[in-house]
Order: C-alpha cells, then sequence, then structure tokens
C-alpha cells in the first residue's frame, strides 16, 4: 500500500495567487500513478474547492478542519456546532459589532449585508462578500462558523466559549469548530476508511490550522511561505509555495 497523502489548499496546494502550480499538478499525477492516495485536508467548505477537487479527481477530503469527511464521494463523518451555542456566540460577537458567517457543506452565509473584515478575508478566498439569510444558523447544520475580530480580541472568545475552539486563519478573521475537532482527529477518521496506518501518511500544510495535522501525522511538511510554528514542527520544510515546493516535497521523499 502506498502513502496517505494528505494536502491543504491555500499556500500549499494553490500558489500566491491561487493558482495550482503546473509542477504540482504534475507531481500529483505522477504521486498517484505509484501507487498513493491523494486526500485534501483543509479548513475550507467542501462547496468552496469543488472545481479543485474535480479537477484533480480527488474524491477524498477533510474539510471544515475535520467536521466533515469525505472518503471516495461518500461521507463518512460529520459534526455540527452546538445549535445554542453557536446562538450564544451569534449575540456575543454582536454586542461588540464582531460579525459572523455560518458555512455548511453547500453555502455560507453572513450576519451582516457588509462587512470591511469579511469582505477582505473571503476575497482573500475568491470569494465574494456572502448574503445574509434569516434562520440560517438555526435552521441548518453548522459545520464551521467565522467570528470577524483582530487577534487582540480573540481572548474574551476563548475564555467564554470554552465548549468550541478558536483556530485563526487572517488577520481578521477566526474559525470557530466543535471542542477538539482538527485536521488531526479528521486523520483518525480518514484512515478507517483507507487502511493506511498513521506512519502512512504524509501532511502538508503551512497555516496553523494544520499544527495538530502534523504533529498526528507519520511525516509532516511545511511550506517555506508557512507559519513559524508550523515550520517548527514539521518533519521537512521545503521550498515556498511559489518556488515548486511541494514538487520538490514529492521528489525529496520519493513520492514521484
Amino acid at each position: 500500500m502506498g502513502k496517505l497523502l494528505l494536502l491543504d489548499i491555500d499556500g500549499t496546494l494553490l500558489n500566491s495567487h491561487k493558482q495550482l502550480p503546473t509542477s504540482a499538478r504534475e507531481a500529483l499525477a505522477k504521486a498517484r500513478a505509484q501507487g498513493h492516495e491523494l486526500a485534501i485536508a483543509t479548513g475550507r467548505a467542501p462547496f468552496m474547492f469543488e472545481e479543485l477537487r474535480k479537477d484533480l479527481n480527488i474524491d477524498t477530503y477533510i474539510s471544515f478542519n475535520g467536521q466533515y469527511i469525505v472518503h471516495k464521494g461518500k461521507t463518512i463523518h460529520k459534526e455540527a456546532l452546538n445549535t445554542e451555542t453557536l446562538q450564544s456566540i451569534t449575540e456575543f460577537a454582536g454586542q461588540r459589532d464582531h460579525p459572523l458567517v455560518y458555512m455548511n457543506e453547500l453555502k455560507m452565509v453572513s450576519s451582516i449585508d457588509f462587512h470591511p473584515d469579511i469582505d477582505e478575508s473571503i476575497k482573500s478566498l475568491k470569494f465574494p462578500h456572502p448574503q445574509t439569510e434569516e434562520g440560517f444558523h438555526s435552521d441548518n447544520e453548522i459545520y464551521q462558523a467565522l467570528v470577524f475580530c483582530e487577534e487582540s480580541e480573540e481572548r474574551q472568545y476563548h475564555e467564554t466559549f470554552k465548549e468550541v475552539d478558536f483556530v485563526r486563519w487572517h488577520r481578521v478573521s477566526c474559525d470557530i469548530l466543535p471542542k477538539g475537532g482538527s485536521k488531526a482527529s479528521g486523520i483518525e477518521q480518514l484512515i478507517r476508511a483507507t487502511g493506511h496506518s498513521i506512519e502512512d501518511t504524509i501532511a502538508f500544510g503551512d497555516g496553523l490550522n494544520d499544527l495538530q495535522m502534523m504533529e498526528i501525522a507519520g511525516i509532516s511538511v511545511a511550506m517555506a511561505n508557512g507559519h513559524e510554528k508550523t515550520k517548527a514542527i514539521a518533519s521537512h520544510v521545503t521550498s515556498h509555495v511559489d518556488e515548486d515546493g511541494l514538487a520538490k516535497a514529492f521528489s525529496h521523499f520519493g513520492l514521484v
């Protein structure tokens, strides 16, 4: 059995222009031909990378940082945020003028018609500012929410809502996840379906939401453009994503 390759999207698969480098595309194809299994591991919602996974013919993925997992096109795990807790966070954030975005596997909805922090962070993913929809977060399973505040304002959320995790991914935005939810827990769920051992996993990432995944994987690879904390715990640091970093890492570990 080959390796299970767990691939973050932003800053790992996609370069700083949100494009897939030709070298990465070729490396993925060669690795698959060598018998390795490809899986995406991302904080994004499934609808946000549907085009990419179809383009790469990848039907196994960990999304929402572990809250929604699909193996070969079949959903094998999903865990939504508690509705009452989410409503409490919504009210708490509203008192501080911090907007939220709510996401399920199909779409995202904003708590406010427009906010510059939402616009800045969501546009960094090449998506437009989401629209509002009355009752969306109370009438649907929400697998991940985003609260928009600066890092200096984040601690109050950790201290007040200990039943969930807040993971910063952008200058003005934090993911809100069920307690203990992470790409690491997603890997544990996924390997039960694939038959791989944890030693057969190689995780590729760059951000703070990749830390736990990289700690649990058999081998971890950080991109040179990654966060310093991510690079510090990685088994190997490859080149910048804009300098064929993913392809170079595949070559380094003999995957191609």
